[in-house]
């Protein structure tokens, strides 16, 4: 798969839904239903992030879930890449980008969703064919005046930012011209995870899904 078809799928990923929930799952059994209730919510593309050792079973688990998008985050290595498409991951998302991982989800046919924080970063994966990529840290790297500023002389770039994003800085970023959707975890936070509240995380996704862009 070459960069410029792979972010094609990317960016019709992205603009699924405002927000792409973020999700560090511990117990995958709480996987299934989990994803029902953020894709009921209006959340289809979903973020799973490769940070415990549930969540190659947590990807699998949603990739049965209909309506949903699930995806495999952290990406750090070829090994990771190759783990996520076997479990069923539709596209990727990595913090950063090196030409070794990025090799392997072009051989691999994975769609990713690179990470940049600067504008060399953004121009590099431009460069090689992605015109997609994850905004990240996005509050720590300067929030929406940082990437809209970004934006002004790359404006081929579109971005998902990631990292501090909230549902009160969300709309900053959404009201950028460079800003496809947002990531976040606020919509599936752990205290509502712990108590296996479905329908509360079902409520937080139509809000977040609301989200004008």
């Amino acid at each position: 798969m070459t960069p410029q078809n792979a972010s094609k799928l990317t960016e019709d990923i992205c603009r699924l839904a405002p927000v792409v929930p973020v999700l560090v799952i511990d117990d995958a059994s709480i996987a299934e239903p989990l994803a029902r209730a953020l894709v009921a919510g209006g959340l289809p593309a979903l973020e799973v992030t490769l940070r415990t050792p549930a969540a190659l079973d947590a990807i699998r688990a949603m990739a049965g879930v209909e309506g949903g998008t699930v995806g495999a985050g952290t990406l750090l290595t070829p090994e990771d890449v190759k783990a996520a498409k076997a479990a069923g991951a539709r596209f990727g998302v990595s913090p950063g980008a090196t030409d070794r991982l990025l090799q392997a989800c072009e051989d691999e046919e994975l769609p990713l969703l690179p990470g940049a924080a600067t504008a060399s970063e953004a121009m590099r994966l431009y460069e090689r064919g992605y015109s997609v990529q994850k905004f990240f840290p996005a509050e720590a790297a300067g929030g929406a005046a940082a990437l809209k500023a970004i934006g002004a002389p790359i404006p081929q770039v579109r971005f998902c930012p990631t990292g501090g994003v909230t549902l009160q800085n969300a709309p900053g970023y959404l009201s950028l011209g460079n800003t496809l959707c947002v990531g976040g975890s606020w919509v599936a936070p752990a205290g509502l995870i712990a108590a296996r509240d479905w329908a509360g995380i079902e409520a937080l996704a139509r809000e977040a899904a609301a989200l004008s862009r």
